[in-house]
């Protein structure tokens, strides 16, 4: 069964209404992160290493997405919540809030895998309208916060009423992913979230040039055409776009040989009781929840708890390829990461 979200009709009207959204997007952000992770887990090590530094690359960046998006939740005096019942989705699930056609499952590395991530990352169509609800892309979703903190920017002079305290600055984080931006302002709010949405599907490009003024820009390729490099098995090089596709260099992908063959959508559920992959499976989730309680901390005034997310990330990691060496008692799979909410075990973890 497919997890919805309830939808709410209309746009973005009024601060509590913003502050909902942005929530949203801290749960859209955390979503796709589980689906990535298990596709970069399922990897062997030394094996696929070009497709591996993409999703690498992908996650640690999708990260920074979560970390920006609940800095301007505190700007505008929200309270990131990432251990609410409903924060995690229950696999396989759609985008919070999306039109329902996008759908995300914890599965291993394959070519169906990452068709579904250019399903994420796909850039808005031109012309899009911003989106609250029901959006066909991510983009749309955030063109819609944007327009209502301008909007509702003119209209309150404090919108930006949150605490200092609680933005997560530089000092506090940094991973290859790019610097966190510390939000007091609508500009700086706006640029964070154009740093989301242009890294991952790019604008009228295929890299994700940063929105001015920061310094010093870049010119990576967005998430949708470095996932686009790995589906089509070539390089994008210079003078490519959007239309051309990757026309260099072969792209090094092996869709077979390397590859975990985890179950897809595990849950704790498929396995009896008190056996040893119910426990290893809830061992790893225990380690999850834990995480997320973490990143909870580190958001609402504790950002010093943040340097507690990396040994609890490499422990995911050797966490999750354990169980994907057992197998699962279900045709020729192995178990994985179900990725499930354990309260009453996140804090003893």
């Amino acid at each position: 069964m497919i997890y919805r979200m309830a939808k709410p009709p209309g746009g973005i009207q009024t601060v509590e209404e913003l502050r909902e959204h942005l929530q949203i997007a801290i749960e859209l952000e955390h979503s796709v992160i589980p689906p990535y992770l298990c596709a970069l887990y399922s990897i062997e090590d030394g094996t696929n290493t070009a497709a591996v530094d993409t999703l690498h690359d992908v996650v640690l960046e999708e990260m920074l997405h979560l970390t920006l998006a609940a800095n301007v939740l505190n700007a505008v005096g929200g309270s990131p919540d990432l251990i609410h019942p409903e924060f995690v989705p229950v696999y396989p699930s759609y985008l919070p809030h999306g039109n329902d056609t996008i759908v995300l499952n914890l599965a291993r590395f394959s070519r169906e895998a990452v068709e579904g991530f250019l399903a994420i990352e796909h850039p808005s169509a031109p012309n899009s309208p911003p989106q609250a609800h029901h959006y066909a892309s991510i983009g749309q979703f955030y063109a819609a916060i944007i327009e209502a903190l301008e909007r509702l920017a003119k209209t309150d002079p404090k919108l930006f009423r949150g605490k200092r305290s609680r933005q997560i600055t530089p000092e506090y984080y940094y991973n290859s992913g790019g610097h966190v931006i510390e939000v007091t302002d609508l500009e700086s709010a706006r640029r964070a979230l154009d740093i989301i949405v242009i890294e991952g599907e790019g604008r009228d490009s295929i890299y994700d040039r940063k929105h001015p003024p920061m310094k010093n820009p870049t010119e990576e390729l967005a998430h949708y055409y470095r996932f686009m490099q790995i589906y089509e098995g070539r390089f994008y090089r210079k003078g490519d776009t959007p239309k051309s596709g990757p026309t260099g260099g072969p792209f090094p992908v092996d869709w077979h040989a390397g590859i975990y063959p985890m179950r897809m959508n595990p849950k704790s559920g498929d396995y009896p009781p008190t056996s040893d992959l119910w426990y290893a499976t809830n061992v790893f989730n225990a380690t999850y929840s834990q995480l997320l309680h973490v990143l909870h901390d580190g958001f609402n005034g504790e950002p010093h708890k943040l340097v507690e997310s990396v040994p609890l990330m490499f422990r995911l990691k050797t966490q999750a390829q354990g169980l994907m060496k057992v197998p699962s008692g279900h045709f020729d799979s192995t178990a994985g990461p179900s990725f499930e909410y354990l309260k009453s075990t996140a804090a003893k973890a």
